[in-house]
């Protein structure tokens, strides 16, 4: 191990004789210092090995230009694409991610917001896991004036600014969409009742019933946490009843694929024997056969949007904040699981 200490501002002046406080100004690319002396003492820097001491730059600004992201699943498009727009903000902005998955744990999640409380993030971007309905390990963010700002699945209970897709109408438009097919017993399959997203989605899919002439019928509808398990378990239920259905909306895409599965499977044909449309519009939704309707959400913008609202906070702390729930727009995508010739 080498016990060669640290290049300094001050190693970098002794070397070429001027003062440390011009070495630090060329640093910082201030203007004041002409281009030829920035450029040489950027080049000695470098052959001296300086690494600047972000620790103590951070100790000035009371900064550590941070930023913690808690996703349920970084694997899901949706997530992975919110993250790449938090990660473009901030990148331009000075500021490193730091990215975590709860699994859809409350205890997981509680567990990372302290360990991102304790490692003094500047502030949070955070999906709840589905499991989530204590927020005291959340509190510990604004109880410290540090910003967080929630997206899709969104806390009331929690001032901050909130950005959702418009789930409502999304589920009502694919609800629609599998009606005018001509399906008359739709089936819904949810997700869990603690999450407003899914309370949305499955109020989207009553009123389109409604709208519709079509009877509300309350074994039709499942709730769960949406697995590609609980989709199979789900289907088999649905086909097990006296009427089954001709048509199945499902709150996403991993459990459209997997009834989808299913039911062909099982001998049925989609979308003549039963239509089948997802939420999220992974990409998996398009390449497989039936491809599956679906709605698809802005992850990117949403996660551009997250990281403009957070970093603002964290750069204006002393300024009064008027906190927003921004709904952004879904769009349905009509392919071969619903499209069925009337």
């Amino acid at each position: 191990m080498s016990d060669r200490l640290e290049t300094t501002i001050h190693d970098i002046a002794k070397k070429l004789n001027i003062s440390a406080s011009t070495v630090s100004r060329a640093l910082k690319n201030n203007p004041v210092i002409s281009e030829a002396t920035r450029k040489l003492i950027n080049k000695t820097a470098e052959e001296m090995g300086y690494r600047p001491n972000t620790l103590a730059a951070n100790f000035r600004t009371k900064r550590t230009n941070t930023i913690g992201v808690i996703v349920p699943l970084i694997h899901r498009h949706f997530f992975s694409s919110v993250i790449s727009g938090i990660e473009e903000v901030a990148y331009k902005k000075g500021f490193t991610v730091t990215i975590s998955q709860s699994n859809d744990l409350l205890e997981k999640e509680s567990k990372i917001a302290q360990t991102l409380f304790a490692n003094r993030v500047d502030g949070v971007i955070i999906s709840i896991a589905m499991e989530t309905t204590n927020f005291d390990h959340l509190q510990l963010f604004p109880a410290k004036n540090i910003p967080i700002v929630f997206f899709d699945r969104v806390v009331d209970e929690i001032d901050a600014h909130k950005i959702v897709v418009d789930d409502f109408g999304g589920a009502y438009r694919a609800t629609r969409h599998l009606a005018e097919m001509g399906s008359k017993r739709i089936a819904h399959i949810g997700g869990p009742m603690n999450l407003n997203i899914y309370k949305n989605r499955q109020a989207g899919y009553l009123k389109a019933l409604a709208d519709s002439g079509l009877p509300t019928d309350e074994m039709l509808v499942i709730n769960n946490n949406l697995t590609r398990e609980q989709g199979i378990e789900a289907v088999q239920k649905l086909l097990n009843l006296p009427e089954k259905p001709d048509a199945i909306f499902c709150a996403n895409d991993t459990t459209a694929q997997s009834v989808i599965f299913h039911l062909i499977k099982t001998g049925y044909k989609v979308p003549d024997d039963i239509a089948v449309v997802g939420f999220s519009n992974e990409p998996f939704s398009e390449m497989v056969t039936p491809s599956i309707s679906t709605v698809r959400q802005p992850g990117f913008l949403i996660g551009i949007k997250s990281a403009d609202l957070l970093i603002e906070q964290i750069l204006n702390k002393q300024k009064e904040i008027e906190f927003q729930t921004i709904v952004m727009p879904t769009d349905l995508i009509i392919r071969e699981s619903s499209a069925r010739q009337k």
